[in-house]
């Protein structure tokens, strides 16, 4: 009687795995994106969470069962493609497609880098008309960017049979490493993308920056700073020496403006100068600084500024040690300083590795 319930038991048990998988299978969804060779187009998927799977393969031509040799051959009609399983709940297909542009040159009609052909083209194989209208969209954007001075001639199609590619094809680059990165250097790709996308990221990292530190109204400085950190970042006070916060903080970590964030210095570069305010040889961001001339108390100096506050930090000076020569005399009060612990939870974890 008990083996009899163990039975059921193992029945229901299965039937519900069954169940659970089928129901797993049918939430997840298929992209499909030709982008020249497929061994460079399964690594930059793989590494996103939220992919199932990336196969290479062919698809887009005429011929049932096609082989390498005949697709390389440009008589299939086939293309080179890659077909990622994805779960929807953990990336989106508009994810999906910002890797896709930053892996091909979506201008050249003949071919990807070294490879030409058509079998090598680069286009968006829509699964649904969700991924169509995305796919456009995406193009658009792409082409109104400024980033190409030629037409985007991608193409998005209806998807067709994809056809696996032989074993040897998948995971090329896990199986094959020395080859796949001396065919991958020779082929140009990453050289043009590196070209291609280095202005590109430097200009969104400064939209980034002007998004995220922002100067302050009166009222809003009023509120946030104390009337020491107001009248030195505000009015160009100083603070008094040997009686402030950071003269002689150890730590390590680095320090951001006070008003908005943005990070000018670390503990790397801080020294003893013997003057009882924090002293730096150089910047962290050197883009954050701006020098202005100082004619004040009768006397010609350099004043140091932060870009993107505007707040009043202190003096640079050319009696520093070695390598730079230069002395930041900071007044703390213009400072917030963030251990190296904080770093990751206050949103500078980039830093993070300067401070090993």
């Amino acid at each position: 009687m008990i083996l009899k319930y163990i039975l059921v038991l193992c029945v229901f048990l299965y039937l519900l795995l069954l169940s659970i998988s089928s129901f797993a299978q049918n939430n997840l969804a298929k992209a499909t994106f030709a982008g020249g060779c497929f061994w460079c187009m399964e690594s930059p998927f793989e590494k996103m969470e939220g992919v199932i799977s990336v196969v290479s393969g062919y698809t887009g031509g005429h011929k049932e069962d096609p082989s390498y040799k005949e697709v390389s051959a440009g008589v299939t009609g086939h293309m080179e493609a890659v077909q990622i399983l994805y779960d929807p709940s953990k990336i989106t297909f508009s994810e999906l497609l910002n890797v896709f542009w930053r892996q091909i040159d979506p201008t050249d009609p003949g071919g990807q880098f070294v490879d030409r052909g058509s079998q090598y083209g680069t286009a968006i194989f829509y699964h649904n008309e969700e991924q169509r209208i995305l796919a456009e969209k995406s193009k658009e954007e792409l082409a109104k960017s400024g980033i190409y001075e030629k037409p985007i001639v991608t193409k998005s199609i209806k998807s067709s049979k994809f056809y696996e590619a032989e074993d040897y094809h998948q995971d090329y680059h896990k199986k094959n490493p020395i080859r796949y990165k001396y065919y991958r250097f020779n082929s140009g790709r990453d050289q043009y993308l590196k070209k291609i996308w280095k202005d590109k990221m430097k200009n969104e990292s400064s939209k980034n920056r002007h998004q995220r530190y922002k100067k302050l109204s009166k009222d809003e400085l009023s509120q946030k700073l104390t009337p020491l950190q107001y009248e030195v970042t505000q009015r160009n006070s100083t603070e008094r020496p040997f009686v402030n916060a950071y003269w002689n903080n150890k730590t390590d970590g680095i320090y951001v403006d006070i008003v908005s964030g943005e990070p000018l210095f670390i503990s790397l570069d801080k020294y003893d100068s013997g003057t009882g305010w924090p002293s730096f040889t150089k910047p962290l961001e050197p883009d954050h600084i701006i020098e202005v001339e100082d004619r004040s108390l009768l006397m010609k100096r350099t004043e140091v500024k932060s870009k993107y506050a505007d707040s009043h930090l202190g003096h640079v000076f050319q009696d520093g040690p070695e390598p730079t020569g230069l002395r930041y005399c900071i007044n703390s009060a213009a400072l917030r300083f963030i251990s190296k612990k904080d770093l990751e939870k206050e949103g500078y974890n980039e830093y993070k590795n300067l401070l090993k």
